[in-house]
């Protein structure tokens, strides 16, 4: 019986939390942005452990800022962190005209849509990922299929995958599921790759590949991929802009090179893009995950 009640009080504050960011969504977008920011700074002095996730990444990337200029780069990157939080809404619920008028494209967002053949969005850990599937679904017209974590709370299971399916031109294929055979077929059948390259997932199919310098475990499958369904690879960033200004989403020039022959150049090649963009925008990063979680062997861990 108390399992049941724990369940019935988990799915009923799930309610209460995406009424009131339903009720947010209508907010103008210099509101929800004074909003986000305060909702951070709350979660910074809150979220002990997810502070010091943060803190020992940036420590590891960038060993040579000092403490304060890492220190500041974490509370920006909260403030960004809680606004992301907010602006679930507005990707859920608005209409697709104001998110047409609050998203900034830039570059090739129809190169999918002209290409005849598969093709493969390499699309980074930052805060306004949510953003990449719904500007590639607004903007483009090609299906996309993405791979998603399922949530442990039923209600905002269902909520993410409602919101982000609701213009109705796309697919999410759990991590959870049977391997990645749906999505193949997908992908044979004209649907576009939304895949996120960056994420400890442990080494199965993985390796370690240098990020900034420090072993991460990382997935090889953007470079099998694209070798076996002959994909073209396009990297594309999302990116929040400051005040009421809204988004950003940059469609980057397709890889027409890779991966190459060796699925382990093709992986650190990847790495070294994220990199670089990440030094482009260092606050709006996935900062809060744990990338470094899998070692070597015989490697202490990095986090406490």
């Amino acid at each position: 019986m108390s399992g049941r009640s724990d369940s019935w009080l988990a799915n009923a504050a799930a309610r209460v939390v995406l009424a009131l960011v339903w009720c947010l969504h209508w907010l103008p977008m210099a509101a929800q942005d004074a909003l986000g920011r305060g909702l951070g700074r709350l979660l910074w002095w809150m979220g002990g452990s997810r502070r010091r996730t943060a803190l020992r990444n940036l420590e590891l990337c960038f060993p040579e800022r000092a403490l304060a200029e890492r220190e500041a780069i974490a509370r920006a990157h909260f403030g960004w962190l809680g606004r992301s939080i907010l602006e679930r809404g507005m990707l859920w619920y608005a209409s697709p005209e104001r998110l047409r008028r609050l998203i900034r494209i830039e570059g090739e967002v129809d190169f999918a849509e002209r290409h005849p053949g598969a093709v493969m969005w390499l699309v980074p850990h930052f805060l306004a990922l949510e953003l990449a599937g719904t500007a590639s679904q607004l903007f483009q017209k090609r299906w996309v299929g993405s791979i998603y974590t399922e949530q442990s709370n039923p209600v905002f299971d269902q909520a993410m995958r409602t919101g982000r399916l609701r213009f109705g031109q796309g697919e999410l294929f759990s991590r959870h599921g049977e391997r990645a055979l749906p999505l193949v077929r997908a992908v044979k059948r004209g649907a576009v790759f939304l895949n996120l390259p960056d994420m400890d997932f442990g080494l199965k199919d993985a390796e370690f590949v240098p990020f900034f310098g420090v072993p991460a475990a990382t997935l090889l499958a953007p470079a099998r991929m694209a070798r076996s369904l002959k994909m073209t690879v396009q990297p594309v960033v999302a990116e929040m802009l400051p005040g009421g200004q809204g988004w950003r989403v940059r469609y980057l020039p397709p890889w027409t090179d890779f991966p190459g022959d060796d699925d382990l150049a093709a992986t650190r090649r990847v790495n070294a893009w994220i990199e670089q963009e990440i030094l482009r925008n260092p606050s709006q990063y996935l900062w809060v995950h744990r990338r470094f979680k899998t070692r070597p062997d015989g490697a202490p861990p990095v986090y406490r």
